[in-house]
């Protein structure tokens, strides 16, 4: 039954139920766009496909994408990807899947993985708001770096903010894209925003030293043991900072040098990151705090592959995994909102973990017996708290006391005096 139940949820019906999604949002919902991959056992659905595996598993991987909406808090929209596909080669399907169901007025908001000059074109042909961390080796981005020159603690040129405690500066930029007609369209208030950390710089030449140490080390064994070296791309991983020399037909090392260039480039952009923000009335610092909100959808994928026990793609038939996958979005939306109340009311003093409070719901029973009326079993301590929690409204006779009968009841002692003999 429940391989029939998968197996019947089709595309239509995910893009039937993302259109009802959409019509929750208001207008400028924050949608933050963010992808986490899933390893699997069996390799018969599509998308299943090897790539480097974050947990170091032998498996192979698929790409689960989520917009979450940081203003309701709740998941929006999903689709999953093959496991070896770049989070910038998927944006152009997810902005026409938001698109045909019919988000409109949002601001979306991804990370560096979703960096690329071709999506920026998308963004601006397609006029979508957004807020994007940027790559500082981009070209923009880089010029501006430079532009600011030498500097001891901090760049001179650059504003700070007591709250954020980091050093920041706006660029107004302009770009025209241009569409598969030949026309082009330009950006609608497209800035970068630079930011300067100065603890940030300081881990970072750190870690710098620490690496070039390393590297020096080990080729220096090399060298001193004549060591047959790997691959190129081996090379140019482990010992990235130095030049590798070696006999071509026996790979054995020769030399090696530090590459200059490199390292100074790394120390003079240590401590920098980017944000540009596009179709927004943001300045340098609201910039930085919207995109800090994407924290939240971290805890969204966490609590897909812990609470949900949804670390591992279980299925053997492209129906099922469509189908589970609904199912599975559904059931993430109702553990959404039951984590957004936990946190932001008086449960969160009460219980550890938004499912202590499904946990304390879980004794309440309905009971039905045939041609008899349905009974309901009382709500007790925490159950009470949980209801005015939610709004839910606790049925007839399962409250911990009648408010008819609570009111007839006296108090015991004196009777308390008339109002006016009181003044």
């Amino acid at each position: 039954m429940l391989t029939r139940l998968t197996q019947s949820i089709t595309e239509q019906h995910r893009i039937e139920f993302l259109k009802l999604r959409a019509a929750r949002l208001g207008k400028d919902e924050l949608c933050s766009v963010d992808s986490t991959s899933r390893s699997a056992y069996g390799d018969s659905p599509a998308d299943i496909r090897m790539e480097k595996n974050k947990e170091h598993l032998p498996l192979a991987q698929t790409i689960e994408v989520v917009v979450y909406t940081l203003s309701s808090h709740m998941p929006v929209y999903y689709r999953t990807f093959p496991g070896n596909m770049p989070d910038s080669r998927s944006l152009s399907v997810i902005l026409a899947d938001l698109e045909h169901a019919g988000f409109k007025s949002t601001i979306l908001i991804t990370d560096r993985g979703y960096d690329s000059l071709c999506n920026l074109e998308k963004y601006i042909l397609r006029g979508q708001s957004m807020v994007m961390c940027v790559k500082i080796g981009q070209k923009d981005v880089a010029k501006a770096i430079q532009q600011l020159g030498e500097f001891g603690t901090y760049p001179a040129e650059m504003l700070f903010d007591i709250d954020a405690r980091i050093f920041h500066k706006q660029y107004n930029t302009d770009y025209a894209a241009e569409s598969i007609g030949h026309t082009t369209k330009q950006s609608d208030r497209l800035k970068l925003n630079l930011y300067f950390d100065p603890i940030r710089r300081t881990n970072a030449l750190v870690e710098l030293k620490i690496a070039l140490m390393q590297q020096e080390t080990a080729l220096n064994e090399l060298l001193k043991n004549k060591a047959v070296l790997c691959d190129n791309a081996t090379i140019r991983r482990d010992y990235s900072y130095y030049k590798v020399a070696f006999h071509p037909d026996t790979r054995v090392i020769k030399s090696f040098a530090l590459d200059e260039k490199k390292v100074s480039k790394a120390s003079s952009r240590a401590g920098f990151f980017a944000i540009k923000t596009h179709g927004v009335d943001f300045d340098a610092i609201d910039a930085q705090r919207t995109y800090a909100l994407r924290d939240e959808q971290e805890k969204y994928f966490q609590q897909m592959k812990d609470q949900m026990v949804s670390d591992r793609q279980r299925n053997s038939s492209e129906e099922g995994k469509v189908g589970r996958l609904f199912i599975l979005f559904v059931s993430l939306i109702l553990s959404s909102y039951v984590r957004h109340v936990w946190k932001s009311t008086k449960l969160y003093d009460l219980f550890s973990s938004s499912l202590d409070v499904v946990d304390e719901m879980r004794s309440i029973r309905l009971i039905e017996h045939t041609n008899r009326a349905k009974i309901m079993t009382p709500f007790v301590g925490a159950q009470v708290a949980i209801c005015e929690a939610f709004g839910f409204e606790i049925p007839e006779g399962c409250a911990p006391a009648n408010s008819s009968r609570q009111q007839l009841k006296r108090r015991r002692g004196r009777p308390p005096k008339k109002k006016v003999e009181k003044n």
